[in-house]
Order: structure tokens, then C-alpha cells, then sequence
């Protein structure tokens, strides 16, 4: 996840549909939306990091039970892809990171893969997408290079099975993979990404009828910046929106502006013709004292009314015409995360499988759901985090620090996985690391964990902590109280 893992400046997150008027009674909209014979699409990430989940067996019908018809999964686990097999349910598997180098350099390879983990079980499993790898501008292990190639092997594989028309090959990137994104017109790609990954890989994604897949998380621009994004902004309520100063679009919710700075930064390098499915999204319902907004109560906000403005359709302000199909995550709590709380409190499920809250998932439930914010009304509403800290517009980070976080180095994590994140940063991430180089001032102490730390936040401070730059594989998090020492 991204943590957001991604995006952009600090005030980057401004946003929702023009073509909405505000003053357009609540009541009026929602019922003439559910007229409505088509809108979005909700599905759900089904991750599986923990070691006290549910059967295959018992998910599929957990999913049914509730209306969910389509679901992404993080591999090819045969036991997931057989309870899937016969239900209808639509299913985007996953080729991880480390089978990219294989996938890109050996045709056989793919199609192996593919006659193994897909045509052994479409169209009974209905499978509708692969995600090729993960985030993988962002993965320590630098296989970038190799995303485009190990694609396309995937597709031939699939056109030589003749399910290139059902099938269809993507992968989610996170948010970080923008360099500009505020205000939303100016959305651009990283410079050193165009040429290389993004021109070829959206005209693969036009020549196929694919769509580009986006890892998007409001929740980490909000926790990172809450002094200047209203929490109302972020959970989809009543606000008095931001004007795009480029175009003149004012946008509501931060989702929209995050999934338009994509979409503009698409158009930019003349690719308005591709479309966008949303992989990743969601909200923690617990975290650490420092991890602000994160409750059951505002997660149920944020997923509970992005439903909704997915469900009734509408598009963007960029996109006014395009319904989204949007996969929530999680499906689960999955206790065996790495990182801070907030990492393994992402489900919409516990492990027993009752709800964290409850939100609709289709239409049909939405026609009872009400958004029913505690301590206030109107554009007053306010939530409080898990540590008692309001989560407003004019809120701080705690302790007297407002507004100001800094990126440090996961110390449990495997020295490997440090070390790998660590080369990241000072390599591919550009961070400035020259202070901790032997006999410069931050040298010491000289351990893996405190270098890393280090590096982390020279890079997330280089790139304006936007949404996803510290994460590093979850070998990194935020804390909002400053470091003890200088370095």
C-alpha cells in the first residue's frame, strides 16, 4: 500500500466535481442517483499478511453475502482462484516484483506463468486483469526497468491462449510516481519516468484497451499535512471546496483531485484516452497516538461515502463522463503488517468476519446509509483520532509541532530490507547522503538503522512529504515529534 504511498505537495490535495452545484439539495441528488442505471464499480483488496484469516471457502461467501462482485488479489494462491471458480465475482491477480526480471527476459517464462496461474482456471475463475507487479517505481529493488517488457511477454502469453480480450494487463502505480500534482492541473509524471516507463507504457495500454491502475490514498496527505487539508475535505463531506487555480475547476474531496492530477498528468504527454482503475484506497480505523485521523469512525466516513460517490456515478472534474471502478482496501485486518498501527487496521473486516463499521457496498444498501458524523454538524464536523487530537482543517501534529513530521527508519524490520530501502534512497531516490558518508558530520552512531533514517527523511523532505514518501516497503513511517539528535 502507499501509502500512499504517494503524491504530491502539501497542499496538492484540493478537489471534487464542478459540475455538481454545491447548492444542489442533498436529498435531491441522492434520489435522483439511484435512477441512475449505471454508475462506478467497488471491489475490494483480499490481502492475506496475517496468520488468522478466514478460509478461502468462507471469504467467497463473506464477499457474496455482501454484494461484492469484484475482488483483487496479491498473487495467484490456488486455493483463493478455486473458491473463486463458478461465482461470477471478477478477479485481478498479481505477478509480484521479483518475477519481473524473468517475466521481461523470458517470453517462456510468461507463458508459463500464465498457462499455470490463469488459464488453469478462467473463465470458471473469471478473471478480468493482472497486475504486473506493484508499486514498482517505489520498490528498493529497482526493477523499473523491467515493467514494460515483462507486460507485454504477459499479453503475448495471453494472445497466444487467445484471452487477450478478457484479460487485460496493467500495474499499480503509486501516487509518488508524480512530480507535480498541485495545483491538480499541473499533474506530472517524474521527469526520468516518461520516456523510459510512462510513454510506453500507456501506449500499451492504448493499443491493448487496457487502462492505467492507481494506488490512491487521501488519508496519508491528510495525516502528513493536516494544517492545510480539511479533514471534511478528505472524508467526502460538506466543505466549501478549492478552486484549481489553472483551470478553474473547484473540487470538493481530495480523491478527486489526487485521481485528476493522474489524469492530467496522462494528457500532459497526450494519453487523454486512457482510463484509470483505482486498486488501492482506503482509510485506517486505528493507528498510533502520532498518526492523526486515523478512527473508526472517519475510515467509516471516508470508505462509506466513497462508495456512494462512486456508486452514483459522475466521473471528475476532468473527467465528468468516466464512472471509476474502485477496489477498497482491505478486505481484512491483517495483523503480520510491518510499520506503525495503522498498517494493520485497514480492513473493513476483522478476522472473525464482522464488520469494523458498517458501509454499503452496492446500491441497494445505499439507499439506507447516512454519513453520521459525531461532535457537530455541517462544515463544524469534526473527528477525533485515536489519541484525542481534533482532526480539523486548523489541527496540528501534537506537541507542539504543527504541521511538521519527519521519516525514520523502521527499526524491526529485517537489516536486509533497511539496507535495500537505504540503497533507494541514496541511490535511485537522490536523497542527500553525504552527511552520513565515514568522517562527515551525521556519520555517527554509526548503525544500518540510524543512516537509514537519515536518508528516509532527506528523501521524504526532498520530496515535500508527499503522500508515499516514506514508506519504502514499509521499512520506514512518520512521527511528528522531531528526533532527539541533529543528524
Amino acid at each position: 500500500m502507499l501509502p500512499c504511498s504517494s503524491s504530491s505537495s502539501s497542499r496538492f490535495h484540493h478537489y471534487c466535481m464542478e459540475y455538481f452545484s454545491v447548492v444542489l439539495p442533498f436529498l435531491l441528488i441522492l434520489s435522483s442517483l439511484f435512477t441512475l442505471s449505471e454508475g462506478g464499480s467497488i471491489g475490494v483488496n483480499y490481502g492475506r499478511v496475517a496468520n488468522d484469516l478466514p478460509s478461502a471457502v468462507k471469504v467467497v461467501r463473506l464477499l457474496k453475502s455482501q454484494g461484492l462482485e469484484r475482488v483483487k488479489v496479491y498473487d495467484t494462491d490456488p486455493a483463493v482462484l478455486k473458491a473463486l471458480s463458478g461465482t461470477g465475482i471478477k478477479v485481478t491477480v498479481d505477478l509480484p516484483n521479483e518475477q519481473l526480471f524473468t517475466a521481461a527476459r523470458r517470453p517462456s517464462f510468461a507463458y508459463s506463468w500464465v498457462e499455470k496461474n490463469v488459464l488453469a482456471y478462467h473463465p470458471s475463475t473469471q478473471i478480468e486483469a493482472i497486475a504486473v507487479g506493484n508499486e514498482v517505481f517505489v520498490d528498493t529493488h529497482n526493477t523499473t526497468r523491467f515493467l514494460v517488457p515483462a507486460m507485454k511477454n504477459i499479453h503475448a502469453a495471453l494472445v497466444k491462449y487467445k484471452l487477450d480480450d478478457a484479460i487485460k494487463v496493467s500495474s499499480p502505480i503509486a501516487l509518488t510516481a508524480l512530480q507535480n500534482s498541485y495545483p491538480t492541473s499541473s499533474g506530472a509524471f517524474r521527469s526520468e519516468l516518461i520516456e523510459p516507463v510512462f510513454r510506453p507504457m500507456l501506449e500499451f495500454f492504448r493499443q491493448t484497451g487496457s487502462y492505467l491502475m492507481v494506488n490512491a490514498y487521501p488519508y496519508f496527505a491528510y495525516e502528513s499535512n493536516s494544517d492545510v487539508i480539511s479533514l471534511d475535505y478528505a472524508l467526502f463531506r460538506e466543505n466549501p471546496g478549492v478552486v484549481d487555480s489553472g483551470n478553474g475547476l473547484r473540487y470538493f474531496n481530495l480523491f478527486d483531485a489526487q485521481i485528476d492530477a493522474v489524469f492530467a498528468a496522462m494528457s500532459a504527454i497526450k494519453y487523454d484516452d486512457v482510463s484509470i482503475v483505482v486498486t488501492e484506497t482506503g482509510w485506517p480505523s486505528k493507528g498510533d497516538p502520532n498518526e492523526l485521523g486515523a478512527s473508526v469512525e472517519n475510515a467509516a466516513a471516508y470508505n462509506g461515502n466513497l462508495v456512494k460517490r462512486v456508486l452514483t456515478g459522475g466521473g471528475t472534474p476532468l473527467r465528468p463522463h468516466v464512472n471509476l471502478t474502485v477496489y477498497l482496501f482491505a478486505l481484512f485486518n491483517e495483523n503480520k503488517k510491518v510499520g506503525p498501527t495503522s498498517e494493520r487496521n485497514y480492513g473493513l473486516f476483522y478476522p472473525d468476519q464482522t464488520k469494523v463499521y458498517d458501509i454499503p457496498f452496492n446500491l441497494q444498501q445505499l439507499k439506507n446509509y447516512r454519513d453520521s458524523p459525531s461532535g457537530g454538524s455541517g462544515n463544524n464536523r469534526i473527528s477525533k483520532g485515536n489519541n484525542g487530537t481534533v482532526g480539523g482543517s486548523s489541527a496540528t501534529h501534537g506537541h507542539g509541532y504543527p504541521g511538521q513530521t519527519w521519516c525514520v527508519a523502521n527499526g524491526d524490520e529485517v537489516k536486509e530490507k533497511l539496507q535495500a530501502a537505504l540503497d533507494f534512497a541514496c541511490g535511485e531516490g537522490r536523497a542527500d547522503c553525504r552527511p552520513i558518508q565515514p568522517g562527515s558530520t551525521c556519520y555517527d552512531p554509526n548503525t544500518l538503522e540510524a543512516h537509514a533514517s537519515f536518508a528516509f527523511n532527506s528523501y521524504y523532505q526532498k520530496n515535500r512529504r508527499a503522500v508515499g514518501s516514506c514508506y519504502f516497503g514499509g521499512a520506514a513511517y512518520v512521527i511528528s515529534i522531531p528526533p532527539s539528535k541533529s543528524c
